[in-house]
């Protein structure tokens, strides 16, 4: 029952939590974009902060006002960070092609705060209108 409701509430966020899954926990090929610097922290911000920016969006349609509840909060801004730290972890100790990394998880917080801020300053203004 749970996680039907979840997934009926929160559809992209799920669809998005599975491709961070799968992306984690694969090798990496190698491609010609390796050669520009940061690119894995550029996409590691990229990914985090578009996956907490879509649970924003999807706490905001339920609630206008859930800039201001505290289980927003945790859903689109602590339980990103939190996975964020398992994955890295599990890169680290449960795989053979990855490894865990402070700094990939540096940069998993950094966008999952850019996209709060953003969230909390204009998504929540634009969906009131």
């Amino acid at each position: 029952m749970m996680l039907k409701m979840t997934l009926k509430s929160y559809p992209f966020s799920s669809f998005i939590l599975c491709v961070i899954l799968f992306l984690s926990l694969m090798p990496v090929p190698e491609t010609k974009l390796n050669d520009v610097p940061f690119i894995d922290k550029w996409t590691h911000i990229a990914m985090y902060g578009g996956f907490s920016l879509v649970l924003w969006f999807e706490c905001l349609r339920q609630d206008k006002h859930s800039c201001k509840n505290i289980t927003t909060w945790c859903i689109s801004t602590f339980m990103p960070v939190i996975l964020s730290g398992i994955l890295e972890l599990l890169q680290e100790y449960a795989t053979t092609c990855r490894s865990g990394d402070w700094w990939d998880l540096l940069a998993n917080t950094l966008g999952v705060v850019l996209a709060s801020i953003l969230a909390c300053t204009t998504l929540q203004h634009l969906m009131k209108k």
